[in-house]
């Protein structure tokens, strides 16, 4: 074999550049892609948790996963950044890989690369040319654990918010102030009572309020947004100091189930299944067999 050798993509009579060479060598493309579910704890201030996808690329070859090398390729894509502050329970994060690897050596693999604090709760195989996990995720289920408010008063301001047509709502960066509506983004709001977390103390009343916001091109619901709604108009008067006690991110939908209430998938396949069911007067026997019923009809007695 000579330094000469052409390349595929070569015409005959023209050799292939070295760098050409270099580079076909040492690039490899996606061969499998897989979706991760981590398990990531709140954050309380930045660098806690890898930032960007190098970081967590950096992390899973360090385990061992052979992630893809070719350019304009995202390697490793985090569905969504977690705030800080906020827990993740199901955090997902898309790996593409240079070769084909069974679900017993990627698991063994991520966990032999995550830090002791992250934690890795499922994963499975997708397809290589479906949409990046960012651009899939649709809405996020987020619980909020809440002191100092009776999860009752709490009901009545979060049926006053769902019960708007408009909540504007200001986010401030740095110097910068983004205006948004938050009513499109909340999908649904629920309360209940909850036990107040051990060496709370004078804490007393605590609520758990449960949330579900979309993701959207233009703007994203947040939790703490949905918190500072329920304590302006339209939602009455607390009549008490309203405290948060921590914020966790359930999971990430990436389905067309991020645009239901929780409950509403169960009501939707019940009334499927029920429109299915046939009905006694549609039923109609088959033409054939009718007109055979007719052929075989016994003459009239002529009584």
């Amino acid at each position: 074999m000579t330094a000469s050798r052409r390349s595929a993509s070569a015409k005959p009579g023209e050799v292939a550049s070295p760098a050409a060479s270099t580079v076909s060598q040492g690039q490899s493309g996606p061969r499998q892609r897989w979706r991760l579910y981590l398990r990531l704890p709140a954050a309380s201030e930045p660098g806690q948790h890898p930032a960007g996808a190098g970081a967590w690329a950096s992390l899973l070859e360090r385990g061992g996963l052979p992630l893809a090398t070719e350019p304009a390729k995202g390697r490793v894509v985090l569905a969504a950044q977690l705030p800080l502050g906020i827990a993740g329970e199901r955090e997902i994060l898309d790996v593409i890989l240079s070769s084909c690897l069974p679900v017993v050596d990627v698991r063994e693999r991520v966990r032999a690369g995550l830090p002791p604090d992250v934690q890795l709760v499922d994963l499975h195989d997708v397809w290589v040319g479906a949409p990046s996990a960012s651009a899939a995720v649709l809405a996020a289920d987020y619980r909020v654990e809440m002191a100092g408010v009776a999860s009752p008063v709490l009901q009545v301001a979060a049926e006053a918010l769902l019960a708007a047509s408009s909540l504007p709502c200001e986010r401030r960066r740095e110097k910068k102030t983004q205006a948004f509506d938050l009513r499109p983004l909340i999908v649904s709001i629920a309360v209940t009572a909850a036990v107040p977390p051990a060496g709370a103390g004078g804490e007393g009343q605590t609520a758990m309020l449960r949330t579900r916001l979309r993701h959207r091109p233009d703007a994203v619901g947040r939790p703490e947004d949905l918190v500072g709604a329920l304590m302006a108009p339209p939602a009455p008067p607390l009549g008490g100091d309203l405290r948060v006690l921590g914020i966790v991110r359930e999971r990430l939908l990436t389905g067309d189930d991020a645009c239901e209430a929780p409950g509403d998938r169960a009501a939707q396949h019940a009334a499927d299944a029920s429109a299915r069911t046939p009905r006694l007067d549609r039923i109609r026997a088959p033409r054939r067999l009718v007109r055979g019923a007719i052929a075989r009809r016994p003459p009239a007695s002529g009584l």
